[in-house]
């Protein structure tokens, strides 16, 4: 039902061009609706469902028109209707495809739909999750921006007690420049946060059609559910492809075997003579013989059980690899987790009590303006690198529960 309602909404809800500020949710719920790929794995769905009709059908009638027994030597040769024989016909051809086959094609075509279904729930899940870390990744950009702009004004106190110290000689006039050269320092930071900050927005633009984005609100809480994504493992998308191509490959290995039992078709014609003779009627019926099963059907079907076990053992490969990878994300994300309470802890409040009380020896000579101006700096360093933390957990979050998670998470 997931997987309709997403295909559903990928048809009915029209792009919209209108910037307008975006909660993260809000990011979300645009790019399932319109992202173009999403639009194009449905198309999918709806072509494999339209092909999934005609089957199981049996094939067309055929239609034969044509002259029998048509003289070419002797002494009527090239002349109508002077013997017995010539006959001009019309009759009618109608093969009849054995149930087994019939079933096996159906199963298949059924096979298939699943297969782009499974497709459209991994697209799904990627352009979630690309939204939502572009998303995130604007939103610590521009946190992480008004600490420079916070930084500014720092330096602006202590430039504006320079001309002071300046008129009294307490200060060396070169200490003057010291501010604009920490402007400088900081302006080659500050363009490096500005051009991952366009970055996320040109990603998240590429999502939700928003010329523009401007995000609004607060990232979600990163809270990972050990015990969920564990228990979620067998219904993630990338191994339910892996079951839809067992069902494929199950329903080619049925039709193979079907292969071993014969088709067949029913004739009818009707011939018209030279007025003379009397005219003809035939009826005929036609069925396959295979007899050379074992050079031709029994190699094809080995070939597709092959396959199907191979697709099998694929999937428990995957099924192991995924669990793996759950674990390894886990331990990294509790990491990051140590390293943010690290700098919420320690690293931050030192860099903020160093900042405070240079400036307060600053403030009555006891160092001068540059280790102050360092100090400031390694402060604003220091909360960026926290918002970094931040972000690196926010996003690590995101990424283990959209990746394991349930669809729609």
């Amino acid at each position: 039902m997931k997987t309709r309602f997403l295909i559903a909404a990928t048809i009915m809800f029209p792009v919209s061009t209108e910037a307008e500020p975006l909660s993260f949710n809000a990011a979300l719920e645009r790019a399932v609706t319109d992202a173009p790929s999403l639009r194009a794995r449905s198309a999918s769905v709806s072509a494999a469902q339209s092909a999934a009709i005609a089957s199981d059908r049996l094939p067309d009638p055929t239609l034969d028109v044509g002259i029998r027994d048509f003289p070419v030597t002797g002494p009527d040769a090239g002349r109508f209707n002077r013997d017995d024989f010539t006959a001009t016909s019309i009759g009618i051809r109608q093969q009849f495809i054995n149930p087994a086959k019939r079933r096996a094609r159906a199963a298949r075509a059924g096979a298939e739909i699943g297969i782009a279904e499974v497709d459209v729930r991994l697209e799904a899940r990627s352009v979630r999750l690309q939204t939502a870390l572009a998303w995130i990744d604007l939103y610590y950009s521009e946190k992480r921006l008004i600490i420079f702009k916070m930084l500014d004004t720092g330096l602006d106190d202590l430039q504006s007690t320079v001309a002071a110290r300046l008129t009294s000689g307490s200060a060396r006039p070169s200490q003057a420049l010291e501010p604009d050269q920490m402007r400088a320092q900081a302006a080659d930071r500050r363009s490096e946060l500005v051009a991952a900050a366009a970055k996320a927005r040109a990603s998240l633009a590429r999502f939700t059609g928003d010329p523009n984005p401007i995000v609004t609100g607060l990232p979600p809480t990163p809270k990972v559910d050990r015990a969920q994504l564990t228990a979620n493992i067998a219904q993630l998308p990338t191994l339910r492809a892996y079951d839809a191509q067992s069902i494929a490959a199950d329903a080619d290995t049925r039709l193979a075997s079907a292969d071993k039992r014969p088709d067949w078709a029913i004739s009818a014609s009707y011939g018209r003579r030279e007025p003379n003779f009397g005219d003809l009627v035939s009826v005929g019926v036609s069925i396959d013989l295979p007899f050379f099963a074992k050079r031709r059907q029994n190699p094809k079907i080995s070939a597709r059980a092959f396959e199907a076990d191979r697709v099998r053992f694929d999937r428990q490969a995957a099924e192991r690899e995924m669990i793996a990878a759950l674990d390894g994300d886990l331990a990294e994300h509790d990491a990051h987790h140590a390293r943010l309470d690290n700098a919420r802890t320690v690293l931050v409040p030192l860099a903020r009590r160093r900042a405070e009380l240079d400036r307060e020896s600053y403030s009555v000579g006891a160092v001068d303006l540059g280790a102050a101006l360092l100090s400031s700096l390694a402060l604003a360093e220091a909360e960026i690198d926290e918002l970094a933390r931040e972000a690196e957990v926010a996003r690590n979050a995101i990424r283990i529960t959209i990746t394991y998670g349930e669809d729609g998470e």
